[in-house]
C-alpha cells in the first residue's frame, strides 16, 4: 500500500455518521471582524505548546508543535515565497512587491487579515496560523479555556466550526481554488504556480491532526462519515465552480474567460497527440472545443444519483447543458450554470441529511467505474478525483468492516494501479488508468 492511501486510512478510521446542521453561511477567519492575536497567544507550554500530550486534559496541549514541525501550513507557507520559484512567478507577474508582500500570494500563503486586526503577538511569517483556519481569538481565546465552557458559546465568540464539512469545505476552497475576494487564476498558474489539486476528505485524512476524535470530542462536537465529508466536499467545489462562471468580474480575462475554469489538458498536451474522443458527458463537443472541468460535476452526479435519483438526473441535464452553453454564448451559458448552482444547493442539503450505507457507498463507487469504463473520465483531473473517490470509498468499507481481509488486498492492489496511473499528470495515461479500473471493478464487492 503507498504512503499516500495509507495515510487517508488513519483519521477516517475514527470518523462516524452524523446528521449535518450547518450552513456554508459562516463569515471566513480573513474576513470577519474579530482581531487575530497571533500564533504567539496559543503556543505557550501550558496552553497548545507542550511537547507531550496532557492525558488529565480534554485536548492534546501539543497542536501548536505538530502545526510548527509537521504541517506545511506552518510558517512553511510562507518561507515558500521567498524560494526562487516564487521569485520568477512574482516577476512573471510583474507584481511591484515580491511575492512575500504581494497581497496576491500573502492571502493564501499566511494569515493576510488587515493591520487593524492584527494582535501585538501576531506575526505574518508565522503563516497560515491557528486563527487563519480557527477564526479571529480576540473574543474566544481566553473563554474557550473557561470551566463550563461550551463549544457553541466558542462558536458565539468567533470561533470558525472546522469539524463542520460545509464549514470546512467553504474555508479550504478559499485557498485551494478560491472565493470573491481571491484567486489561483490561470495567468498566476501560466507564471508558474503549481496546479491546484484538491478533495476534502483525502486531504482531511492526510493532514497532521492535532485532535483525537475521542469520546470527549464526540459529546462537543459532531462527527462526520468520510464519505458525507467527500460528497460534501465535491459539492462545494462544484458551486465554486459554477460561481466563478457566472461572475462578470472574476469569471473573465479580457477576451477571454477565466482558462483556471477549464481543463488543462484540452489544451496542454503535445500537438502531434491524437488520443481526443468524444464524451457523451460533455454534451458530444466536437473536437477543438476547450471542456470545463468537470471533475467534481461527475464525481457529485454520481453521488446524488444514489442519494436521490431524480435530483441526479436533473444534475446529468443541467451539466450536459452546461457543456454545451460553452459554444452558445454568454448568455446561455450564465442561464445554464444559474440553473447548475440552484441544483447543487439542493444536492448540498440532500447529501448533508442523508445516513449513507454500505450498499450506498458501493453503489456510487460502481458508478464512478461504469461510466470509467464508457470512456468518460479519460480527463486527467477526473481520473485523478476518480482515484482519491474509490480511496474513500475503500476507507468506509474498510471501517464498517463491511469487507473481509482477501477482499481488501484486493481493493487495495487496485488501488495501488490507480495511485500509480495519476500519480503525474506528465506521464498520465489513458490506458494504464482503464486498466486499473477494470482490476477495480472485479475487486469491489456485492453488498
Amino acid at each position: 500500500m503507498n504512503k499516500f492511501i495509507t495515510r487517508a486510512f488513519l483519521l477516517a478510521g475514527v470518523l462516524m455518521l452524523g446528521s449535518l446542521q450547518a450552513t456554508a453561511d459562516e463569515v471566513l477567519p480573513q474576513y470577519a471582524p474579530d482581531k487575530h492575536l497571533g500564533v504567539g497567544s496559543c503556543s505557550s507550554s501550558t496552553c497548545h505548546g507542550s511537547v507531550r500530550t496532557w492525558k488529565e486534559s480534554n485536548v492534546l496541549q501539543n497542536e501548536y508543535i505538530t502545526w510548527a514541525k509537521e504541517d506545511n501550513h506552518s510558517r512553511k507557507a510562507y518561507k515558500v515565497l521567498k524560494n526562487k520559484l516564487s521569485k520568477r512567478i512574482a516577476r512573471n507577474l510583474g507584481l511591484k512587491e515580491p511575492a512575500h508582500e504581494a497581497k496576491v500570494c500573502l492571502d493564501c500563503h499566511a494569515d493576510n487579515v488587515p493591520v487593524d486586526k492584527r494582535g501585538e503577538k501576531f506575526d505574518l511569517t508565522d503563516g497560515v496560523g491557528c486563527e487563519a483556519c480557527h477564526g479571529g481569538g480576540e473574543r474566544w481565546v481566553e473563554s474557550h479555556t473557561e470551566k463550563g465552557a461550551t463549544h457553541e458559546q466558542n462558536l458565539e465568540n468567533g470561533l470558525y466550526p472546522t469539524e463542520d464539512p460545509v464549514a470546512r469545505a467553504t474555508l479550504c476552497y478559499s485557498c485551494h481554488f478560491g472565493d470573491d475576494n481571491k484567486l489561483v487564476t490561470h495567468r498566476i498558474m501560466g507564471a508558474g504556480h503549481p496546479r491546484i489539486r484538491f478533495e476534502l476528505d483525502t486531504f482531511t485524512a492526510t493532514q497532521p491532526a492535532h485532535y483525537v476524535i475521542d469520546k470527549d470530542y464526540q459529546q462537543r462536537k459532531q462527527v462526520y462519515d468520510g464519505v458525507q465529508v467527500w460528497a460534501i466536499g465535491q459539492a462545494i467545489a462544484m458551486r465554486e465552480n459554477v460561481d466563478l462562471l457566472m461572475d462578470p468580474k472574476r469569471g473573465r480575462d479580457g477576451v477571454f474567460p477565466e482558462l483556471v475554469l477549464f481543463d488543462c489538458h484540452a489544451c496542454h498536451h503535445e500537438m502531434d497527440d491524437t488520443s481526443w474522443r468524444p464524451r457523451a458527458g460533455t454534451g458530444w463537443l466536437p473536437p477543438g472545443v476547450v471542456r470545463l472541468n468537470d471533475a467534481n460535476f461527475i464525481m457529485l452526479r454520481h453521488i446524488v444519483k444514489v442519494v436521490d435519483a431524480k435530483l441526479g438526473k436533473q444534475l446529468r441535464k443541467q451539466t450536459l447543458a452546461l457543456h454545451r452553453s460553452v459554444i452558445q454564448g454568454n448568455a446561455a451559458m450564465k442561464r445554464a450554470a444559474k440553473n447548475v448552482r440552484a441544483t447543487t444547493e439542493k444536492a448540498i442539503k440532500a447529501v448533508a441529511k442523508h445516513n449513507f450505507s454500505d450498499s450506498d457507498v458501493v453503489a456510487i463507487l460502481n458508478s464512478i467505474i461504469g461510466e470509467g469504463l464508457k470512456g468518460e473520465l479519460r480527463d486527467y483531473a477526473s481520473a485523478e478525483q476518480t482515484m482519491m473517490a474509490a480511496n474513500n470509498v475503500v476507507v468506509v468499507l474498510d471501517n464498517a468492516q463491511a469487507i473481509n481481509e482477501a477482499q481488501l488486498n484486493s481493493l487495495n492492489n487496485a488501488l495501488d494501479k490507480m495511485f500509480e496511473a495519476t500519480k503525474n499528470d506528465t506521464s498520465y495515461s489513458v490506458n494504464k488508468f482503464s486498466a486499473a479500473l477494470k482490476s477495480l471493478k472485479k475487486a469491489v464487492p456485492k453488498i
